[in-house]
């Protein structure tokens, strides 16, 4: 088995670091997500380091795991094909990217709810109170509590996790080697990088237009999209440096 390339084993030593320390840390987790995660700009807890800070935090075991891997599986080989350097500045500027696209998406939909709160007699004063102390006096009309809990939601729910700058990895690897076969766990026939990750993409986009996840609750679609397009544009950007008849090493070979 190859030694795994530097800069990969490192982003993976310190996720696992910080993710233990959330664990073991009295309070850790907490003061992890409060200064590390990316909130909403108008909370308190908001900083702009957050933007790549959040990228090392996460909620769970399932979470870091399933990043992890596609680090190491995807990460290792664009890092063993373009150099440490190049592969962090990749990395960097996919998780980035996906926090500010999130952060757009949200501030789109915060303001969109804040307006129909107006519209039905809160004043922006009693909002922000609402939000900041997380409760008060709520409006009696079910519909227009409804939009206030939408509301708190976007001010009080962090994002954390690698996952954008995963996806701008795997978008990486759909255009460096689209035939290579990728499988999930429900689907059990592996099936080509150029078909298998516009899918996942579509599933990514359908979730976050409609609501319906076939992932679990709690994720930030439109994170995973922004790492993705980050990664296609450079990869746009890019492509002129790969040499157009090198052999890709990933494809089956037929004898």
């Amino acid at each position: 088995m190859s030694r795994m390339p530097r800069a990969v084993a490192a982003l993976l030593i310190l996720n696992i670091v910080l993710f233990a320390a959330g664990v073991l840390l009295p309070n850790g987790r907490e003061q992890l997500v409060d200064t590390g995660a990316l909130w909403y700009p108008a909370n308190d807890h908001f900083g702009w380091w957050q933007l790549v800070t959040h990228m090392f935090l996460h909620g769970s075991l399932s979470h870091i795991f399933f990043n992890m891997f596609a680090l190491v599986s995807f990460g290792s080989i664009l890092e063993r094909e373009w150099g440490a350097g190049r592969f962090l500045l990749f990395y960097f500027l996919c998780g980035v990217g996906a926090g500010l696209v999130q952060t757009g998406i949200s501030w789109q939909e915060f303001h969109g709810l804040h307006a129909r709160l107006v519209a039905a007699g809160l004043t922006p004063s009693a909002i922000s109170d609402l939000l900041v102390h997380g409760g008060g006096q709520l409006p009696r009309d079910p519909a227009v509590k409804a939009v206030l809990v939408e509301l708190y939601q976007i001010y009080a729910t962090p994002m954390l996790g690698a996952s954008g700058a995963i996806y701008g990895l795997l978008v990486a690897f759909g255009f460096l080697h689209p035939n290579a076969k990728l499988a999930m766990m429900f689907v059990p026939v592996p099936v080509a990088a150029k078909f298998f990750i516009p899918g996942l993409l579509l599933l990514d986009l359908f979730s976050g237009v409609t609501g319906f996840s076939l992932f679990g609750a709690g994720i930030a679609h439109f994170a995973h999209l922004g790492g993705a397009l980050i990664g296609f544009l450079l990869m746009l950007l890019w492509r002129h440096r790969h040499a157009p008849d090198e052999p890709d090493p990933m494809t089956e070979s037929k004898g």
